[in-house]
This record gives structure tokens, C-alpha cells and sequence, in this order.
């Protein structure tokens, strides 16, 4: 399998496709009906709700199901600003644009990253003001891999929320963080953390698409971007996604299991992938932070490439890559996390995305990049 994509989608795992398969078919109730088969649907749900919440560390009401990652992202930032509409809020400037989208519609400020691509935090002292209701920072980017400092952040926000309070302003200060990429790599407990709300995302851990949740810590009140039968807290009405809902706790379930074992042989492969960069193209330039970094995710410039070229050209040869976010491939213009750690246009249009998951190994590896090397050299 020569697929180098799985920041994009992950292949659903079979022992998530196995839980999910009777909520299809035989338990196909309507989890708010009061007869006792449909009942046990709802105990599925909370029993879901709860698998999540033990690894998230938290507490069951903390943890709201939603359509993907999209959708948290957007209820987190809607659900806050909505409450506070004279207040701002504060997004780095890597950010999915399922947070930009939201954030920008109101009163924003975007921190500036530095080259690694990791944020700078003085920049975010700065922008921060008695106004500022909301701060959202990735935990680690879907483009570069760069994990970023949220404890740091958390600790900042922690020290304004103080001063705040000692000057009488009763303003929340929220610190939400997209970590939809995170779960299979690294710790995701939101109180260590120190963020009050937190996005996961079923399609990136192996389980199924338009599946997610956003952890939203107790005493938070958010305005709700569904309107209905109050399902979820009253924060995301319809009727449940059953199969979606248990899928995507089996999936987190394994990704927890394996995460120390899979995070360790996934850094060994990228530690092939770079000792063979250096040695056998030293023109390449390897970009984010690499002390700080997804083990899965490799970001490459090839100087003077055409990267639309390229990957097709490599898709010829059986080899699925990237030239960045799938959400905005469609785009002509260079990547917005590109240019926010200062590439140029032309080293943005010469870059490939490379992303390895469970089923890569380090023979294919080695001959994805070895295809690149020779169809550079050409």
C-alpha cells in the first residue's frame, strides 16, 4: 500500500468497523424513543461517552458528539463569540480553516508562528487584550506536523485571567485547541494540556468520517449551532449517529492503546526518511519544527519543482502524496500555513505533504523517495 496521506484520511480500522456494524442494521432505533430495544441504543451512546471520556480524562457531561471535526471546531467558536459579541477572539495563524472560517466572521486577531512554525508567544501577549474572550491554537498542524506549546499558552492565559479578575473584569479568557490531529501521537488529556475546550476527529484516527467531539469543560456555556430536540446538552440536535458515535470511541479506544508503540516505530521511519533526504538530496529543504514534531509527518521543498507535477507523477507510479491540506486543494493559491511561516510562493509550489500511518512501512518509504529523487533529477 503506497498511500502517504493519512494526515488527509485514515483507512477505518476493522475492530471499529465491527462495533459499528450492528448500529446499522439490527439496532437501528431511534435512541430518544422510550421502548426498551431503543434504549439500549442510548445506553451505546453514554457507554461511548464514557469510553471517551476515561481517555480523555475528563468527566461524561464534558464530552459533546458531533458531525467531525469541522463541526466542533465551529461550535466551539460560534458557541463562545455568539454569547459575547463585543468581545474578540485570538487564532494562530496556522490554523484549519475550520477555524479561520468561524473566527474571522468576527472581531480576530491572527498570531504570527515563527519559521519552525511554532507560535510566537509574545506576539500573542501583545494581541491579547481585556476584550479577548478566545484563544484558539492548534495542538499539532495538519500541513507541517509542528506540535504546538499549549501548556505555555495555557499558563499565559492563566496569569491574564488573574490580572483580569484582580482589575474586576469578569470577561472568561477560553482556550480552545483543534487537536484532530493528535490522537494517535500524542497525550491528549485537556487538563494537563490546560485548554477548556478541545476538538478530536473520527476520519484522522481510523474510524469513521464525519464523526467527532469536542470536549467542552464543565461550566462553559456555549450557544448552540443546531436548534431542535436539545440532543447533546441541547448543542447539537437531531437524532444521534449511532454507529458514528460508537465507531468513533472504538477508534480513539485503539489509537490510545497503540499510541507509546505505533509513535516510536513511526519515528524510526522518519529518521530513514531524513538521513535519506540529507544524504541522497541535500537540495531538499526538510520544513517545521523537528524537536517538536508529529513522528508521521514529513514536509518537503524541492527547490524549483513543480509539486502539482510532481505528485501526479508519482501517482502514476502508485504513490498518493500531498501538495498540502486536502480541505483546500482545490485552491491555487499556496498554502496559507506556508506562508505564515515565511516561504516564498515559488518554495510553496515546490513542496510535497508526506504522511505515514499504520499500514506504511519503511520499504515503502524508502521507495516513495527514491521515486522523488529520480523524478527530480529529471
Amino acid at each position: 500500500m503506497n498511500y502517504f496521506d493519512y494526515a488527509a484520511a485514515t483507512p477505518m480500522s476493522p475492530t471499529v468497523l465491527a462495533a459499528m456494524q450492528p448500529y446499522f442494521t439490527d439496532a437501528f432505533y431511534n435512541p430518544s424513543a422510550q421502548y426498551l430495544a431503543a434504549q439500549d441504543v442510548r445506553k451505546a451512546i453514554e457507554k461511548a461517552r464514557s469510553d471517551v471520556a476515561v481517555i480523555l480524562g475528563a468527566r461524561t457531561p464534558e464530552i459533546i458528539f458531533t458531525a467531525g471535526g469541522t463541526e466542533a471546531n465551529n461550535l466551539a467558536i460560534h458557541g463562545v463569540m455568539a454569547r459575547y459579541p463585543e468581545a474578540n477572539c485570538v487564532v494562530s495563524a496556522v490554523e484549519h480553516d475550520a477555524v479561520l472560517e468561524p473566527a474571522g466572521q468576527y472581531d480576530c486577531r491572527f498570531c504570527p508562528v515563527k519559521p519552525d512554525g511554532r507560535i510566537d508567544l509574545d506576539a500573542l501577549k501583545n494581541l491579547i487584550d481585556d476584550k479577548t474572550v478566545l484563544v484558539s491554537v492548534m495542538y499539532a498542524n495538519n500541513e507541517i506536523g509542528t506540535v504546538q506549546p499549549l501548556a505555555q499558552v495555557a499558563k499565559i492565559l492563566r496569569e491574564m485571567q488573574a490580572n483580569r479578575t484582580k482589575n474586576g473584569n469578569t470577561l472568561p479568557l477560553y482556550f480552545h485547541t483543534d487537536a484532530c490531529q493528535a490522537p494517535n501521537y500524542l497525550q491528549i488529556l485537556p487538563n494537563t494540556l490546560g485548554v477548556d475546550m478541545m476538538t478530536l476527529n473520527g476520519g484522522k484516527i481510523y474510524g469513521p468520517k464525519q464523526s467527532g467531539v469536542l470536549f467542552v469543560k464543565s461550566g462553559i456555556e456555549l450557544e448552540p449551532l443546531v436548534r431542535g430536540g436539545g440532543q447533546e446538552r441541547n448543542l447539537r440536535s437531531g437524532t444521534e449517529n449511532v454507529a458514528g458515535i460508537v465507531g468513533f470511541a472504538a477508534a480513539l479506544k485503539e489509537a490510545h492503546a497503540i499510541r507509546e508503540t505505533e509513535s516510536a516505530r513511526l519515528s524510526e521511519l522518519l529518521h530513514t526518511a531524513v538521513n535519506f533526504i540529507t544524504k541522497e538530496m541535500p537540495s531538499a529543504v526538510l520544513n517545521g519544527a523537528f524537536g517538536y514534531r508529529l513522528p508521521n509527518n514529513l514536509h518537503i521543498t524541492f527547490p524549483g519543482a513543480d509539486n502539482e507535477r510532481l505528485m501526479m507523477c508519482l501517482d502514476e507510479q502508485g504513490f498518493q502524496v500531498a501538495v498540502g491540506s486536502a480541505c483546500s486543494a482545490s485552491s491555487d493559491e499556496p498554502s496559507h500555513v506556508l506562508k505564515a511561516i515565511g516561504m516564498s510562493d515559488a518554495d510553496a509550489q515546490s513542496s510535497l505533504r508526506i504522511t505515514m500511518g499504520r499500514q506504511t512501512t519503511r520499504e515503502e518509504i524508502l521507495e516513495l523517495l527514491k521515486a522523488c529523487k529520480d523524478l527530480i533529477s529529471k
